[in-house]
């Protein structure tokens, strides 16, 4: 039987899951594709965790103890993320500590309302950072003007960071350039640079969709010819840079310094319209040293009918991505208007999904305090998650 997954994998490319939820965690599903479906890093997103804590009752427990303790929603948000993204860690330890911390990731992203502030977000990085105290944490920076010195600052500290929420070329080079510089700044500081990781989520699903729309609204033939080939030709191009850049002399001096390179995460690869390929945002972004994060649906649509094809299709592809970059602007798509309007719904979006989850732990807790007269259940609930959960740090 084929191992599409194992061919993808041994492409060069580190399949993450795109979800996280405590029902995933307690039931072993995530350590499962750990084990059978070659899986190596998991991200977040505040609407990951909106969706978890809305359907899941494995919270209660802890939400009893919250509401007893009279903590705000604030604080009860952060503690309850934090713990799963804690659990998710000390999972994928093993696939961390068999790639000499390069995988086995687990992403965690700051407040989205602070994507405007830079200072907030460093501290909030280094909050996060020293309250999960997991070595395989990736703290998610969004990749906006004001998050680009976070970045810097951030690594500076010695603390892995996700970049998240690029959309255009120019932005992952400004993007690439923030993280030599922080690494600059850690090897000065006398941090360990082995032990820093970062990746660079381009994101691409959405690229197409708001390409598509303005092709549509254009209408000719011409413009209908190039729907669905913005966002793999936008991602190829990304590539292109990224191999210049982690191919030139002053990457080399991190190098031998022990960096790691801040790998390309292609992100958003569920395909949103159903005429494209359920796994077209795999199959046409192979490349060695990039990693593909995806919903879990995906990852078993890949390894029931994925093709690898021999390996590599990106680095061949560069004057082929360029030419639908010309015939978009030949029929009127302004890309960097596109990819404006991506960052800004980009950022609006996680931040309403963080106020979802507010509103939401806020309701829940005011339940839990209406049972919290009820006996034992906060303890149980919290011992069996400790019994789940441990032994793996």
């Amino acid at each position: 039987m084929t191992d599409r997954l194992g061919e993808l994998s041994a492409a060069g490319v580190a399949i993450w899951l795109d979800d996280l939820s405590r029902t995933r965690l307690s039931s072993g599903g995530l350590d499962q594709l750990r084990r059978e479906k070659h899986l190596v890093g998991v991200t977040s997103n505040p609407t990951i965790f909106a969706k978890a804590l809305s359907d899941a009752d494995e919270y209660n427990w802890q939400l009893k103890d919250l509401a007893i303790r009279g903590v705000d929603v604030e604080e009860a948000v952060r503690l309850l993320t934090t713990y799963d993204v804690r659990w998710a860690c000390d999972v994928m330890r093993p696939a961390y500590d068999a790639s000499a911390g390069v995988d086995g990731r687990v992403s965690i992203e700051v407040d989205p309302r602070l994507a405007h502030e830079t200072e907030k977000t460093v501290a909030e990085a280094g909050a996060l950072w020293w309250l999960i105290d997991r070595p395989n944490l990736f703290i998610k920076i969004p990749a906006t003007e004001a998050g680009l010195p976070a970045i810097t600052a951030t690594l500076a500290q010695g603390i892995s960071v996700n970049v998240t929420l690029i959309f255009g070329l120019d932005r992952y080079s400004q993007v690439m350039e923030a993280f030599l510089a922080g690494l600059e700044q850690a090897k000065a500081n006398g941090h360990d640079l082995s032990k820093i990781g970062s990746v660079a989520s381009f994101f691409v699903s959405r690229v197409d969709t708001e390409v598509d729309k303005r092709l549509e609204k254009i209408g000719n033939d011409q413009a209908k010819a190039l729907r669905g080939k913005a966002a793999v030709a936008n991602a190829r191009l990304a590539y292109e840079r990224y191999c210049e850049v982690f191919g030139s002399d002053r990457w080399q001096a991190l190098a031998d310094a022990g960096a790691h390179p801040q790998r390309p995460l292609w992100a958003s690869t569920s395909t949103k319209n159903p005429d494209y390929r359920d796994v077209i945002y795999v199959e046409e972004l192979i490349a060695p040293g990039t990693v593909n994060t995806m919903p879990e649906s995906v990852i078993h649509a890949f390894a029931d009918h994925g093709e690898v094809d021999g390996g590599d299709t990106v680095t061949g592809c560069y004057d082929d991505a360029r030419k639908v970059f010309a015939g978009l602007e030949a029929v009127g798509v302004d890309m960097a208007d596109v990819v404006a309007v991506l960052e800004r719904e980009g950022v609006e979006k996680f931040e309403a999904s963080w106020l979802e989850l507010l509103d939401g732990v806020k309701r829940s807790l005011t339940e839990a305090a209406k049972g919290a007269g009820q006996p034992g259940r906060a303890a149980k609930g919290n011992a069996q998650a400790a019994e789940q959960a441990g032994g793996n740090a």
